[in-house]
């Protein structure tokens, strides 16, 4: 069961990298095959929302992060046996031309080479520490001690081969028991993912969350910072049935959008089954994760940036009505109206997630007075990232901090700038 997303979570979250930035994938990238990669992207893009299936990820890479194994396979017998099965023997279509057969014959050995290597690390190797992988394991071993495959097992690896023995292997390999070759190779590359992304949970001393069923309402984050940052500030919340929303506050530039990036990516990647940048997370798993921080206009319908963020609510209120428990995010909701349109809507759509207790929502807003109202509701909780002055200099903690913020530094901030100074001088120049 995967969990309900979309791409504008994936961008929000940039989760993959894109010209003016890098990509959450790229930390956590640090596979040794070209397969691996693909498991790993094909991870990201398809979160779980299955309890036991989480647990069974996060039990198999935490394991090996605690046995901090090397990559068991040589890359460049892994090359070889890509590239070999990369070829059908049919070319029908005349397309791809035939391989040659020094390559026929260095796929081959290649092959026979990494089916010795996975039954000597399957039966000595680390993964028989760990119980999470016993299954997988045993159907393996089954697998290579299939009666087909005997041949394989006669022969030394490296071995010199005649020309009948490689065209022999040759239509065992990439034609009678080709789904044979492939299952190994994918079983390769999810060992692959999960080695390489233990070692980055040691490396970052990255934390693996404790998952919980769903309905719980549990998520409770400690010490969330986003990896990308050299030195991150750290910040904690938790939300329950009891604090089912959360209304954010706080100046530009005082930490909003890095705080709700950082705490939905740990969600997101929690989702996963994969460690996160934390110091200790508990979630109950979702069916959805939502996330709206940078809402483009949509241009192709002809629609304002506020009529888009119109369709975005409609799209949740859609999933909540399904009856789905759902993590919702809204950076600055309604920007794109005037403020009164935008503090009757941030007030009437907040107060109406605030009803939907088996879900999760955190709203930032720069509208601080809907705060008055929405304080009637006791399942909606306020945080503000605050911006103390120092002198006429404004200054970030980036830290959390309950409550609402009263702080209006803008005027400072364009009188700082010189921008009014430079309006009047240029007027004064002209006339």
């Amino acid at each position: 069961m995967l969990l309900q997303t979309d791409d504008q979570t994936i961008d929000d979250l940039r989760l993959f990298a894109k010209r003016d930035h890098s990509g959450i994938y790229d930390i956590y990238n640090n596979t040794f095959t070209r397969g691996g990669e693909s498991v790993l992207e094909q991870m990201f893009r398809n979160p779980l929302a299955d309890l036991e299936v989480i647990r069974l990820r996060a039990s198999i890479i935490s394991s090996y992060a605690g046995l901090k194994p090397v990559f068991p396979f040589a890359a460049s017998m892994l090359d070889s046996v890509e590239k070999y099965m990369s070829f059908s023997r049919e070319h029908a279509d005349g397309q791809q031309p035939a391989m040659g057969g020094k390559e026929i014959s260095d796929g081959v050995m290649a092959i026979i080479s990494l089916f010795h290597a996975m039954r000597d690390y399957l039966a000595t190797g680390d993964i028989i520490q760990i119980a999470a992988l016993d299954k997988d394991r045993m159907n393996m071993i089954s697998l290579l001690n299939s009666p087909a495959l005997e041949p394989v097992f006669n022969e030394k690896p490296k071995s010199k081969l005649s020309y009948a023995a490689i065209t022999a292997f040759d239509v065992l390999m990439r034609v009678r028991e080709r789904n044979k070759v492939t299952a190994v190779l994918q079983f390769v590359y999810n060992l692959d993912v999960y080695i390489s992304v233990a070692g980055i949970a040691n490396k970052r001393n990255f934390v693996f969350p404790v998952a919980h069923p769903k309905g719980s309402n549990i998520l409770k984050v400690e010490g969330v910072y986003h990896p990308e940052l050299k030195d991150p500030v750290a910040n904690s919340l938790t939300m329950n049935s009891n604090r089912s929303v959360v209304f954010l506050t706080g100046a530009n530039m005082a930490g909003k959008s890095t705080f709700l990036r950082s705490f939905s990516t740990a969600v997101y990647v929690a989702h996963m089954g994969f460690p996160v940048a934390a110091r200790a997370m508990e979630f109950s798993v979702m069916d959805g994760v939502y996330t709206t921080i940078n809402l483009p206009d949509n241009l192709g319908i002809g629609a304002s940036h506020f009529y888009a963020e119109v369709l975005r609510v409609k799209k949740i209120a859609h999933e909540l009505s399904l009856g789905r428990s759902v993590f919702v995010l809204f950076d600055e909701l309604f920007r794109g109206t005037n403020v009164k349109d935008a503090h009757e809507g941030t007030v009437s759509v907040t107060m109406a997630f605030a009803g939907k207790k088996n879900s999760m929502f955190i709203i930032s807003s720069h509208i601080v007075e809907a705060g008055d109202e929405l304080k009637t509701r006791p399942n909606i909780g306020f945080h503000y990232l605050p911006t103390k002055m120092n002198g006429t200099t404004p200054v970030y903690t980036y830290r959390l901090e309950e409550g609402i913020t009263d702080d209006r530094h803008g005027m400072i901030i364009i009188r700082n700038e010189g921008i009014l100074q430079t309006l009047a001088n240029g007027r004064k120049r002209r006339e």
